[in-house]
């Protein structure tokens, strides 16, 4: 893509050979057994791939918002389950303790997550309180010096081997000012439930988090009591774009494999790719997908910038992942009946686009995001 700088492209290439080398060979074997390999997951710390957003002075590289996409984007492309493990400890567990932690609270988790020693979790959505999330109903009472956490959390990514857990719960009255978040390390009364089954992304961690009287010290609030929702929605406007991001990745690599498998296969005398039929579908999806990557790198830039992007991320999440969903069945329409095997990564891209549609806010919350942001108070 042009407009990157010469250290974009270098984080870029390391990422692509990390996936190609570590990823990639044992993508469908993970997603076949439902391995979540954490340990590979760490070592991207190491690189500077697990984190890329935190800053030198707290032990990371220091990139910006555009290398982290690209980072994703070439993730995703090898295997979107694991992806979500590095769009998690970014966008949602870096970035609120980078926007409103303590000096103390940054420079106690933010060199660990960096480095992939500790993984984070961000525990905002309920079994009842989806994108209504001002609805929840997990509660903190003040207890001694610090405060008791007690609720239930559903749909928890990186949930399952989580060492950090940003949670929000319920300090005060009703509504939305009644929210706070909490950061905590895993402790007594805090209860990780199986793995949740899903549709795809079945090398990513899914789960359910029971909290019965979790105690934290007063310290461990994040960001001044009762503004834990509009952490939350702030937290959630960088997110989708590296949701956007992955959705890139899990097009490309459908694109690829429709272009491979049209070139090689023959059938009537030739390679079917020199037929229309299968020609235009696959050009759609190499036109859509420039797009939603300019998209997504334009919301980047203006999250780099320090611009309103809330907006800008909505659109982005809400192309990509329709473009990823579309060249998901593409690919399996190009592929024919060995598109519908697993024998093939095209099931699978399949499988785990659909995702990208509904986490971090469904398509229809960021029509709701882009319509407020046309029509102001005439659209509330």
């Amino acid at each position: 893509m042009h407009g990157l700088s010469d250290a974009h492209r270098e984080v870029q290439a390391l990422a692509h050979e990390f996936a190609a080398n570590e990823i990639a060979p044992h993508a469908a074997d993970w997603d076949a057994r439902g391995h979540v390999p954490v340990d590979v997951i760490r070592r991207m710390g190491g690189l500077g791939l697990l984190a890329p957003a935190v800053p030198e002075e707290f032990g990371g590289p220091g990139l910006d918002a555009t290398a982290l996409c690209l980072i994703v984007e070439e993730i995703a492309r090898a295997d979107a389950g694991t992806s979500v493990s590095i769009a998690v400890q970014n966008g949602l567990v870096a970035s609120p303790l980078l926007r409103a932690g303590t000096a103390e609270q940054k420079q106690q988790w933010l060199p660990r997550l960096a480095s992939g020693e500790m993984l984070g979790c961000y525990a905002l959505t309920e079994p009842g309180v989806g994108s209504d999330t001002a609805a929840l109903t997990t509660r903190a009472v003040p207890e001694g010096n610090g405060w008791s956490i007690t609720g239930a959390k559903q749909w928890i990514s990186n949930g399952g081997f989580a060492d950090l857990f940003i949670v929000f719960a319920r300090t005060g009255g009703e509504g939305a000012h009644g929210i706070s978040a909490f950061v905590t390390e895993a402790t007594d009364g805090l209860g990780v439930g199986a793995e949740i089954p899903k549709l795809g992304l079945h090398s990513s961690s899914t789960v359910e988090l029971a909290f019965d009287d979790v105690r934290v010290g007063a310290g461990a609030m994040l960001g001044p009591e009762g503004e834990g929702l509009k952490l939350a929605l702030a937290t959630l406007d960088g997110g989708r774009i590296t949701v956007a991001a992955q959705a890139c990745g899990i097009a490309r690599a459908a694109l690829d494999l429709a272009v491979q498998y049209a070139t090689d296969r023959e059938a009537f005398g030739g390679p079917i790719a020199r037929f229309q039929g299968v020609q235009f579908p696959i050009a759609d999806i190499a036109a859509q997908l420039d797009a939603a990557r300019l998209l997504t790198l334009h919301a980047a830039a203006l999250r780099d910038a320090g611009e309103p992007h809330g907006a800008a991320g909505a659109k982005a999440k809400l192309f990509a992942s329709s473009v990823a969903v579309r060249a998901a069945d593409v690919a399996v329409q190009t592929l024919g009946g060995y598109g519908y095997s697993a024998e093939y990564d095209a099931e699978r891209l399949y499988r785990d686009a659909k995702i990208t549609e509904i986490y971090e806010g469904t398509s229809q919350i960021q029509r709701l995001v882009i319509g407020r942001d046309l029509f102001g108070d005439a659209a509330r």
